[in-house]
């Protein structure tokens, strides 16, 4: 399967954030949209990515004072990213040598979407239970 064809179930909206907004507002913004990351974003091009466990990693690091920088000083400059293209089971490869968990989907020289190891988790989970299903189908016919 393909990563177009993830996008096709759960849609390509994409939060993104300014590089100056502050950690606090993103913090804000991740509760309110109930998710774990957001790509940043500097002139419609991607400037990195920012996960709840940069901010608690950079809270642990430099306290509370954090919540007041932009997120700039917390994200991740070196962004991990895919194609509507790629497959499945390659982005899983990647996603887990790489240990990330959102993964930017780039079209067209834009954002197209953005997948999750959750998305990845579903889509086997599916898979594994189509597989089944054409096992126990295959012996009831036998």
């Amino acid at each position: 399967m393909r990563i177009a064809e993830i996008l096709r179930k759960k849609g390509a909206a994409v939060v993104t954030v300014a590089p100056e907004t502050t950690v606090a507002t993103l913090i804000t913004d991740l509760a309110r949209h109930n998710i774990g990351a957001m790509v940043v974003e500097r002139s419609g091009e991607i400037a990195g990515i920012v996960s709840e466990r940069d901010v608690v990693r950079r809270l642990a690091e430099r306290g509370p004072e954090v919540l007041s920088a932009p997120v700039a000083q917390i994200m991740t400059a070196v962004v991990v990213i895919c194609t509507p293209h790629d497959t499945v089971d390659t982005l899983t490869v990647l996603m887990t040598e790489r240990r990330v968990r959102h993964v930017p989907v780039i079209a067209d020289g834009g954002l197209a979407g953005i997948v999750s190891i959750g998305d990845v988790l579903k889509n086997h989970i599916k898979q594994l239970e189509e597989h089944r299903e054409q096992l126990e189908a295959y012996i009831s016919q036998g």
